[in-house]
Parts: C-alpha cells; structure tokens; sequence
C-alpha cells in the first residue's frame, strides 16, 4: 500500500474547505476505502450501506446538493482532475480526502468513474409518514417500485413540478441508493420522504390525514387525472413498473384515474406511459388541474 499525506502546497488542498489532509491511495484494498467497494453490486450495497448508515454521492453537483441539505461528508473519493473543482466544499467535519487515480478508483468502485468524485455520506435517521405529509397538499404515494433510477427520477418529477413530499411503501426501491441519487440530480435531498411501515393499512393512515387517495392506472375506461375532482389534499398512488398497483391499494383509493392515450396511439398499441413520464404528466395535473 502506498499512502501520502499532501500538505497545502498540493493542488486544491489548502484551498478554503478542506478539512481534513488530502491522502493519496494507490492501493484498491485500502480497508479505509471500504465505503466504496463495488458499488455496482446492489446486494452487497443494500447490506452495507444499510449495516453503516451510509449512502454514496456521485459527481461535484450531487455532493455539493448533499452537504448543502445537511449530510455529513464520512469522506471524499477523488480523482486528481477533479480535486481543484471540489477544494472548496465544505465537509462539515473532519472527513479524509482520498486521492486515487481513475484506474485505482475502477478498480475500488467496479466501474469507470466517470465523474470523478464520489462522497460517502452518513444518512439520517428517516422520519415517520405523519410527519413527512404535514402541511402538505399534493403528495405522491409509490408502491414497490424497484428500480432506482426510477424511483430518482421520480422525486426528480416532484421537485420539479410542485409535489411536496413522497411515501414509499415498505418494498420500495431506496433512494439514497446512489443510482436514485445520481438520476435525481439531488432532487432526493429536497424532497421530504418517508417510508411505511404496515403495507397493509398504510393508506388509512393518510385518509386519516385527510388526503384523497387517488389511484393512477392504465385502463382507458376510468376517470382521466384531469376530469377527477381534486380535494384540497390529494395523494396520487404510483404502482409498480410491471404491474401496476395491487389490487388492494387499487380498491383502497378513493377514484382510480388514468392519464388519456391519443386515438392515435391506441391505435398502435401504446395504453399506457412508462411511470417516470406518467409521474411527470401526474404531478403537472396534480399541481395545475389540467387535463
């Protein structure tokens, strides 16, 4: 293993920011990277990171979004071409900076890092649904969604266009995981989210906050999004990428509704939109009251 310590004479360190020395690693199996071990191996980074509060940041934008919400840095992978970029962050702590080389970085990571910095993050504990939903008047509610990148592009959908806060039912997709991260560009930092903890009967508990459960489905045949009567709280249930929503949830919805398919593309066979562009047409009629 070769280690150096860099002093403020390096590039970037001694830059405004740095809390800690910039140490530069050549070694993959350093165990003081562990943070970052194949990251692409989703198994093993829901065990981990799960068992060490952890999440992982990728790219300049994505980190700086992160400590800017509040996250504590653990520390900070880098590639020398990226170190001046990022010399001005502040961690918030006393977090090492770790200088690697793009090949030692792959071989750590398991893939090319193409952004050139990666930030281990400390997570925080997530609050309940009561509180997630108070004060809010439009809301997405996703049952088992599994596939990160979509549920990051979802609350991306949310950010964007209004919707104040996201509840993931207890077999939703993570989205700290660092692809959600990644394709959310941050928007998971900014939009307050918890998760249920009773599949079953966890719709109730929003009913009982007032909110009017509406179910968005396929089928042509049931109210279009824009039609539907809106009560001043209203939660848009999202299912998942294959099939849908369960039929409990579907019975459980005050109105089902759908998003209106063009004759045209009826006629070639397109009923439906993949769930990101569902939520993103959904949460536009949530917040405008457009069909």
């Amino acid at each position: 293993m070769t280690v150096a310590r860099c002093g403020p004479s390096h590039p970037g360190a001694g830059q405004t920011g740095w809390v800690a020395d910039v140490i530069t690693v050549s070694d993959p199996g350093d165990p003081r990277l562990a943070d970052y071990v194949r990251l692409t191996d989703a198994g093993l980074r829901t065990s981990l990171e799960a068992a060490h509060g952890l999440f992982i940041a990728e790219g300049e934008k994505v980190i700086r979004r992160a400590v800017g919400a509040g996250y504590r840095m653990r520390s900070l992978l880098v590639t020398p071409d990226r170190l001046a970029a990022l010399s001005g962050l502040a961690l918030g702590g006393p977090a090492p900076v770790y200088l690697a080389p793009p090949e030692v970085a792959e071989r750590i990571t398991g893939y090319r890092v193409h952004r050139g910095a990666l930030a281990s993050m400390a997570r925080r504990p997530l609050p309940g649904v009561a509180a997630v939903v108070a004060g809010q008047d439009r809301i997405l509610v996703l049952e088992d969604l599994v596939d990160h990148g979509n549920v990051g592009a979802i609350f991306r959908c949310a950010a964007a266009l209004g919707v104040g806060a996201v509840v993931l039912a207890p077999r939703c997709a993570d989205p700290l995981y660092r692809r959600a991260v990644k394709v959310s560009m941050g928007a998971v930092f900014a939009i307050p989210y918890a998760r249920m903890t009773d599949w079953y009967g966890g719709l109730a508990e929003l009913r009982a906050a007032g909110f009017s459960l509406l179910a968005l489905v396929t089928d042509q045949s049931v109210t279009p999004l824009g039609q539907a009567p809106l009560a001043d709280r209203a939660a848009l249930l999202l299912g998942s990428e294959g099939d849908g929503l369960s039929a409990r949830w579907r019975r459980e919805a005050d109105i089902c509704v759908c998003i209106p398919m063009s004759g045209q593309a009826m006629a070639l066979g397109v009923d439906s939109l993949n769930v990101v562009a569902a939520a993103a047409v959904a949460c536009h009629m949530l917040r405008h009251g457009t069909g």
